[in-house]
């Protein structure tokens, strides 16, 4: 299933980059405005939409960038190994696949630290999750949250937003 959702992320992504240049030559033309483009989408990408947002925990960029200054914040990336190695990982975040990431959050410290080569985090940790666009990022909130984790957050714009904005740790 994980690498199917890889699959969904990428082809989202692609549509999100086509749907933002459309909107501009419309704006630029005329056409049409943004909340009417908006509302052109299909029921398709809609329901991706609402698939990957969650109010009141999502965080940006500059939120994050905030965050990572913090003691007790632990930013886990939840793709799958493969996309690390070929596309990077944001600095200082661990990759945990979604697939396992319930597994490997109910690990003893000692097997955690053993997997991951860092410290399991407490239910007192700040836990932010980050994807390619959002999307699994959501899903490895509520996996957080159903094992106890209280203070969980998800980039939004995940690691497609972050190479906006900052060059990506490449890992071998």
């Amino acid at each position: 299933m994980s690498a199917w959702l890889g699959r969904l992320c990428m082809a989202v992504s692609a549509a999100n980059r086509a749907g933002t240049v459309q909107r501009a030559a419309a704006a630029r033309q005329g056409e049409m405005s943004w909340i009417s483009m908006s509302t052109t989408r299909s029921p398709q990408w809609l329901a991706v939409l609402n698939f990957s947002v969650s109010p009141g925990t999502t965080i940006n960029y500059e939120q994050l960038k905030g965050l990572l200054k913090k003691d007790g914040v632990v930013l886990i990336d939840v793709r799958e190994p493969w996309e690390i190695k070929e596309y990077g990982i944001i600095k200082g975040s661990m990759n945990i696949p979604l697939g396992d990431l319930g597994s490997a959050l109910q690990m003893t410290p000692e097997d955690f630290k053993k997997k991951y080569e860092k410290k399991l985090p407490e239910k007192s940790n700040t836990l932010v999750f980050s994807c390619l666009a959002g999307i699994r990022s959501k899903r490895a909130l509520d996996v957080a949250n159903s094992l106890g984790y209280n203070s969980v957050h998800h980039y939004t714009g995940g690691f497609e937003d972050w190479t906006r904005h900052e060059l990506p740790e490449k890992q071998s």
